[in-house]
């Protein structure tokens, strides 16, 4: 009996510790950076001195590589060019077809977002193609949003399985195969859709759910492109422009409400949009917060406001006591779903650099029946009211 006992104690004592080991794997990722997503962990021949083409399909710990990819340096120089390394002292360079993935562990059916800070180099028309199987998108790194050159981006996807695969691919074919994008700071964030509240039909309307943003980065994120509604980084709104919008955060920007909020930039090339329920022929207002976000935009700031078939161009008014104002728009429904929207009037930058694009705040937007629906039926209440006393009077 003693030595069956001391059996068990040794089976258990040897698979307990597989199965803590095999509930730590599937746990799904935590939000935050992916592992090694700052690149800063050493290959195990340690870092180069210099740029180096990996070598082999795991010289960067966490990920697999393929093509020519290159372990950069902060202030590394490319004949007469500085190599920009967003954070920290380490990122990586895509050359021509190159791409790095990575296994990561989700929750199976679950929409995530995938943050990270791409900055391009000396390619004509740069761009970076990231995946998660079957979904895909490229995003365009031409356009210069800040002198940084530099900016951090946002997809989202929707989890298929537990495990999928991450890739960042550079679709690029230059004469100089070293030329392409520098990755850099790679993090994950599981979404969630908000519930829509009674008194508003906007799903999100405060912008409080999103893409993760690192705190030590002052720049928000930017939102490209994004014409599907139910995977989108930022739930409930798509992005149905060329370019991109930012989102900010209440540490680093002036925002209306609560901690996060959408700057809009580029004019017209940069609308976001949403497709709320409403109730045909019924008299709906649509109101929101438009501000300034305290980072040095130039003014004037305005924005082109649309609800259903009709739209507003709305002027942001300096105040002394506030850095925003309440807009309303008035619209009466004609379909169970309408179309809300908003643009930038102006091509906005800042004033410090007159190049680092810019724009108006828009944050806090409601949809709900307009008080004149609600005093119309009052009108009725009094009108019947008065009939029935002038009845009594007469008798």
């Amino acid at each position: 009996m003693a030595r069956s006992s001391t059996r068990m104690k040794w089976v258990v004592s040897m698979f307990v510790p597989l199965i803590l080991l095999h509930l730590v794997l599937a746990a799904p990722e935590e939000d935050g950076l992916v592992p090694n997503g700052d690149f800063e962990a050493s290959p195990s021949n340690g870092f180069p001195s210099e740029a180096t083409i990996i070598e082999g399909p795991s010289e960067v710990p966490s990920w697999k590589s393929n093509g020519t990819v290159e372990l950069v340096e902060s202030g590394q120089k490319q004949g007469g060019m500085i190599l920009i390394v967003p954070q920290g002292r380490h990122a990586i360079r895509l050359g021509n077809d190159a791409e790095i993935s990575q296994e990561i562990t989700v929750e199976k059916g679950s929409i995530y977002s995938i943050t990270f800070c791409a900055a391009r180099t000396c390619a004509q028309l740069e761009s970076i193609n990231v995946s998660v199987p079957p979904a895909s998108q490229t995003i365009d790194l031409q356009t210069l949003y800040n002198v940084q050159g530099w900016n951090p981006y946002a997809v989202a996807f929707n989890a298929d399985e537990d495990n999928v695969r991450l890739v960042f691919k550079n679709p690029g074919m230059e004469d100089d195969p070293t030329c392409g994008p520098i990755l850099d700071n790679i993090a994950i964030k599981k979404l969630f859709t908000p519930d829509k509240p009674k008194d508003n039909a906007v799903i999100n309307g405060d912008f409080e759910e999103g893409p993760w943003m690192f705190k030590n980065t002052s720049m928000g994120v930017l939102l490209p492109t994004n014409l599907d509604e139910e995977t989108s980084s930022m739930p409930g709104w798509i992005v149905e422009s060329n370019r991109a919008i930012r989102y900010i955060d209440s540490d680093h920007y002036a925002v209306p409400q609560g901690k996060r909020a959408i700057e809009l930039l580029s004019g017209k090339e940069g609308i976001i949009s949403q497709m709320v329920e409403t109730s045909p022929d019924k008299l709906y207002s649509l109101t929101f917060s438009l501000g300034h976000a305290d980072d040095k935009c130039k003014e004037p700031l305005a924005v082109m406001a649309f609800a259903g078939d009709q739209a507003q161009n709305i002027h942001y008014t300096p105040n002394s006591n506030s850095t925003f104002q309440t807009a309303n728009l008035n619209f009466t429904a004609k379909a169970d779903r309408t179309r809300i929207a908003f643009y930038s009037v102006y091509y906005n930058t800042r004033s410090d650099d007159m190049s680092s694009l810019c724009g108006p705040v828009v944050d806090d937007v409601r949809v709900w029946f307009s008080m004149s629906n609600r005093l119309g039926g009052l009108g009725f209440v009094r009108l019947g009211l008065g009939v029935l006393g002038l009845v009594w009077l007469l008798l």
